[in-house]
């Protein structure tokens, strides 16, 4: 302790070590204040200091984990710094759970792979594995800064730091080591106005760097322990696509629909496949969704399906062909929107079409979509009270009918009117052994699967080609215009 007249104390801690302070010291010299093993504990420390010749530190005391102080100040904590704060259910009901540290039996790796889903957890399995009681301990640096000659009161103690360890063995201190910056300070108000200023600093030995070295390797070995047992779990017997196949994956849910005329909307949608593309039996490529009630956000009425879908599919590649003109199409999901009112009357809303995303990913597509539409009141009349509407007998009118087979389809006359929109989300996965082939011998291009990556250039792909085959033809038509005259041999001959 310094001279009297300088109010000025050092004090080197360690962790979790207690130092009593003058109140604690009052308290627990009698014998008969002293209720739990705890205190009848700090009973015996304090009276073996008493004949020791009294304790070294007078301002700066601590609390330990097992404190009462301990768990109060942890109920206490306030979320915000209003005086009116009130807490919340959540904080009620969690107030009696404290984080601390449990005692956590060995699992044998036999008993975890055998059981990786617990069915029926126990109230202390629960607890154990809670976000919130991740095992903590705590411990408080405390001042008591009251006037000289008057230590022991327990409105002049401030907690001057605060330490936890979690159970991962992260240490975290607050506030943070002083170091460059300037002293804490605490001004109280009082009598006199009185300004205290502290500072923290680290007083632990510094690791040698061959220690360090051994705790790395430990920590190399525990990882690379805990990377195969992950995989052992895991296992490595994958199913893997023939050569030359293409496995697409689509875990696809139809998010909303918004911008529509009336309510109670449903999505009835199915998945077309091109040549060369192919499923498995078990695959549904339709299906539809419930009937979602609208709510109006902003200036739109908006139905939130949020019904997930899974689609699986395979491309075979039957010939080479010329890169790259045997460019592969792709699958194209198509939908229709209808509404369903009270008296069972269901109406056509709109028609859209989706090619599926020729990268992997997420995708988030929003959708316009269109109906058709006749001309005159009577139709509008027909379709407001008694229900129905035009309907497209075939859906994938919506694009090129799947019957078509000559070179130019006209849609003359055909009239429609834009109506709403449909967000999809997609999560794409692509799995093909070429993938593999082309990461380990990249010398060469072996098929179109090779070339294109996964087709995640696809798009670029596709733009350049169409730009060729305008180009193309806009030169056949040149060259079809021209006399004949100009374009023969003896014509160039002269």
């Amino acid at each position: 302790r310094a001279p009297e007249g300088e109010e000025e104390e050092e004090a080197e801690v360690g962790w979790q070590e207690k130092l009593f302070s003058q109140f604690e010291v009052d308290l627990y010299l009698n014998e008969s204040a002293c209720q739990t093993p705890l205190d009848r504990q700090y009973h015996e420390e304090i009276r073996k200091l008493e004949k020791a010749g009294g304790r070294k530190n007078h301002r700066i005391f601590t609390y330990t984990d097992h404190d009462r102080f301990t768990n109060l100040e942890e109920l206490c904590q306030k979320v915000t710094d209003s005086d009116h704060e009130v807490p919340s259910y959540l904080a009620e009901r969690m107030a009696n759970v404290r984080r601390r540290r449990q005692d956590r039996r060995p699992v044998e790796a036999s008993s975890l792979k055998s059981k990786i889903i617990t069915w029926e957890p126990s109230e202390e399995f629960i607890k154990n594995n809670h976000v919130i009681n991740t095992p903590v301990q705590t411990m408080y640096i405390m001042g008591d800064l009251g006037p000289y000659g008057k230590l022991g009161h327990r409105e002049y103690e401030h907690v001057l730091c605060t330490i936890k360890v979690d159970g991962n063995g992260v240490i975290t201190v607050k506030p943070d080591f002083t170091g460059t910056k300037g002293p804490y300070r605490i001004e109280l108000d009082g009598e006199k106005r009185e300004v205290w200023e502290y500072t923290i600093e680290n007083a632990s030995v510094q690791v040698q760097p061959e220690e360090e070295e051994r705790e790395q390797r430990v920590f190399r070995d525990l990882y690379s322990r805990h990377r195969d047992y992950l995989n052992g779990l895991v296992g490595s017997e994958f199913e893997m696509p023939l050569p030359g196949t293409l496995r697409l994956f689509v875990n696809g849910e139809i998010v909303s629909a918004q911008g529509y005329e009336y309510d109670n909307l449903y999505v009835h949608f199915f998945l077309e496949l091109p040549n060369q593309w192919s499923s498995p039996p078990f695959q549904q490529l339709s299906g539809v969704t419930q009937t979602c009630a609208t709510k109006t956000v902003g200036w739109d009425k908006v139905a939130h399906f949020c019904y997930p879908f899974t689609l699986e599919m395979f491309y075979t590649q039957e010939d080479e062909g010329v890169f790259p003109y045997s460019l592969p199409e792709w699958p194209v999901l198509y939908f229709e929107v209808l509404s369903l009112d009270f008296w069972q009357r269901y109406r056509v809303e709109g028609y859209g079409s989706v090619v599926l995303p020729t990268s992997p990913g997420v995708h988030v597509l929003t959708i316009p979509t269109w109906r058709p539409v006749e001309l005159g009141t009577v139709a509008e009349m027909r379709r407001f009270f008694i229900g129905g509407s035009p309907e497209l007998e075939d859906l994938t009118y919506v694009r090129i009918p799947s019957t078509f087979k000559g070179k130019r389809l006209s849609r003359f006359g055909f009239r429609t009117e834009t109506t709403g929109s449909v967000t999809f989300r997609l999560y794409c996965l692509q799995q093909s052994k070429a993938f593999l082939e082309s990461s380990a011998l990249r010398q060469r291009m072996q098929s179109v699967l090779d070339r294109l990556g996964g087709f995640s250039q696809q798009s670029s792909v596709y733009n350049v080609l169409e730009a060729f085959q305008r180009a193309r033809r806009r030169m056949q038509e040149a060259r079809e215009s021209l006399p004949q005259d100009l374009i023969s041999p003896s014509a160039t001959s002269m």
